[in-house]
């Protein structure tokens, strides 16, 4: 918890929190980035870790995935959450959840907007920019051992 931004970070599963990891991503790349909602969901949610952040009134104010395969996926903070060390502090508990689950390897598709975001924890660009959801992105990968 972030003594000037109070919010709780957690590990949460799809099943009893789905009403509210669903709020934030919809917000962030239905609405905001206009990812199509089809591209959004898939099975893939059932079978992954989950971080959940909420405010200090219990409000949804962002969420990551973590895939069995330790590839990180549909990280997203509320908009007038951003630039409050949300992001950081997800990645830093995925990571951690990660070590301790004994994964080697972090991978993400990182949008090439947060590319300098994730090199500060480590992580180094992979082959070539690729179109997701029409959005430019780059394989990023962190050695975890």
């Amino acid at each position: 918890m972030s003594d000037d931004f109070p919010y709780r970070i957690e590990i949460v599963n799809w099943r009893n929190k789905e009403s509210n990891l669903r709020s934030v991503r919809s917000a962030v790349f239905i609405a905001e980035q206009n990812v199509p909602e089809e591209m959004e969901w898939d099975s893939m949610d059932q079978i992954c870790t989950h971080i959940l952040v909420q405010d200090f009134e219990g409000n949804s104010i962002g969420t990551a995935r973590l895939l069995p395969d330790g590839h990180i996926g549909r990280m997203a903070v509320l908009k007038v959450w951003r630039r409050k060390g949300i992001g950081a502090a997800m990645l830093r508990r995925i990571l951690q959840e990660m070590r301790a689950l004994g994964m080697k390897k972090a991978t993400l598709h990182a949008q090439l907007t947060a590319v300098e975001f994730y090199e500060k924890f480590g992580f180094q660009k992979r082959g070539k920019e690729f179109m997701e959801a029409g959005i430019p992105h780059i394989i990023m990968v962190l050695d975890l051992s």
